[in-house]
């Protein structure tokens, strides 16, 4: 079969490679149709690696996807052939301490698709996964709302596990696809005012088309400042969205007394760097999110509900052959771009 495979930094080479076979009376074989590229696979591409995950060349990356059902074993019973499916890209052991507590999500012995040292990505023909990670999709739906179900999962885990954001004040920094994820999971709770900010005037525009009350960006005005000036108390939550260190350190400027501060992006460094003089004095609560925990069908039902309207967020779509042009595009922000979609057919 084919595979879009990373073969160096910024490099990609469509090769072939055997086709995945069953082998687990749980396993399906799915024949892929959609993947998203997701900020996560252009830190391998641009850098090789994110924090201890490292890649060996040739990888195929590539963790956001949907496709159809070929076949499954013996013993899978959530899903049949023919089925159209979104993907979620965990795959836990359900055996160790932290599956056991109901954080499958952190299990000691996760395999994740496009991961280094876990699990083959889905930029290839066909894949195996356990039929757990398998979601049949309704028939209203298409395949990249399907695939765009896993970013948004980690926007309604992030809102899920933040505060009761009803008539909240809220802000959200970074509008890439996460923080689009975040916005679109949040108005479903009703907060009273959305505040965005982002360094790329197109996303600031596209925040504001998806009910964004305030945008703001921070390489030519201060939005600290901004912020306040229509919050004067400050604001109940802010989601960090692009992985900054300058972005956390605004984000302990607007949060209020008692706020609370998430941490959803990925940074490109090691260290994060906290005031302790504006926490401590504040008592900021600060919690990282781990990708997602439960909310695929989440996801997918406020799609199918029209709770939340995902058509905004791929700008841009190319054929699984030209899948090294949307990573190049997406890594240098071109042509405004928010999500780039590949599609198989």
């Amino acid at each position: 079969m084919k595979a879009m495979m990373l073969t160096g930094i910024r490099q990609m080479e469509m090769m072939d490679i055997p086709a995945p076979l069953i082998q687990k009376t749980t396993d399906v074989l799915i024949k892929m149709k959609s993947v998203g590229v997701c900020g996560s696979d252009i830190h391998y591409y641009t850098d090789g690696k994110i924090g201890c995950q490292v890649v060996t060349f040739p990888f195929p990356l590539g963790h956001e996807g949907a496709g159809i059902v070929e076949e499954v074993g013996r013993g899978v019973t959530l899903v049949k052939p023919g089925d159209r499916i979104a993907i979620d890209p965990a795959m836990p052991c359900w055996e160790c301490d932290q599956c056991k507590a109901g954080r499958s999500h952190t299990c000691r012995n996760l395999r994740f698709l496009g991961n280094p040292g876990q699990a083959d990505g889905c930029l290839t023909e066909y894949i195996v996964m356990p039929e757990t990670s398998c979601f049949p999709i309704d028939k209203d739906l298409n395949y990249n709302q399907a695939a765009i179900s896993e970013p948004l999962s980690i926007g309604v885990y992030s809102v899920k596990n933040s505060k009761n954001l009803q008539g909240a004040s809220i802000g959200i920094l970074g509008f890439g696809p996460i923080g689009m994820s975040v916005l679109l999971a949040a108005r479903v709770h009703n907060p009273s005012k959305i505040f965005v900010t982002d360094k790329i005037p197109e996303r600031l525009e596209m925040a504001k088309r998806c009910g964004a009350q305030w945008t703001g960006n921070p390489e030519t005005e201060d939005i600290v400042k901004g912020i306040s000036e229509k919050e004067p108390l400050s604001l109940d939550v802010v989601f960090e969205c692009c992985g900054q260190q300058d972005a956390l350190e605004n984000a302990l400027d607007i949060l209020k007394p008692g706020g609370k501060l998430m941490i959803v992006g990925i940074p490109p460094f090691d260290t994060w760097q906290v005031n302790v003089d504006k926490t401590r004095h504040k008592e900021i609560t600060i919690q990282f999110v781990r990708r997602q925990l439960d909310c695929v069908q989440t996801a997918l039902d406020f799609i199918k509900q029209g709770k939340t309207d995902v058509s905004k967020m791929p700008t841009h779509w190319f054929k699984f052959s030209e899948t090294n042009k949307a990573f190049d595009l997406v890594a240098n922000y071109r042509d405004g771009v928010m999500k780039a979609m590949i599609d198989f057919d």
